[in-house]
């Protein structure tokens, strides 16, 4: 195995745009790493999802699928 090619591998602080910070471990170059979204605000995690039904393709896709 080759020395010295790996990049190094070391603890970096995630701050999110709603507020949320967490401690991960990353190839990161720099210490803090900012991101839009996170699984405190992202609208499938937190359960505020909006599904935008255009022409019915939702209820088309549960008749053709769903069990009978």
């Amino acid at each position: 195995m080759q020395k010295n090619i790996h990049p190094k591998y070391n603890e970096i602080e995630v701050v999110c745009s709603c507020g949320n910070k967490f401690i991960t471990k990353s190839t990161y170059k720099d210490s803090v790493l900012s991101i839009d979204v996170c699984s405190q605000c992202h609208p499938f995690y937190t359960g505020k999802q909006k599904i935008l039904d255009t022409a019915g393709q939702v209820d088309k896709f549960k008749k053709r699928y769903s069990k009978t």
